[in-house]
């Protein structure tokens, strides 16, 4: 079944804005090619794309395991 978006350029002309209809999903991105791109990762993202993240990385992006309040584990997601 094929995707049905919206992409249009803001009033401002700085950004394309993109909307995925089926979903609701909506970014924007410097240029058509990005915007596309980072719809693509929101939607992933929204249909639970992803990995439960290690330690290690929790520390990459600047979180303690140890002292994580926001969450267990598994309520995390890093997506690729």
């Amino acid at each position: 079944m094929p995707t049905r978006i919206s992409l249009e350029l803001s009033d401002d002309g700085e950004v394309w804005l993109v909307r995925d209809e089926e979903t609701g999903v909506a970014t924007e991105g410097e240029t058509r090619q990005h915007a596309l791109e980072m719809l693509d990762d929101a939607v992933a993202a929204y249909n639970g794309a992803g990995h439960e993240p290690t330690e290690q990385e929790l520390r990459e992006v600047g979180i303690d395991p140890e002292q994580n309040t926001s969450g267990s584990l598994e309520d995390s997601k890093i997506f690729e």
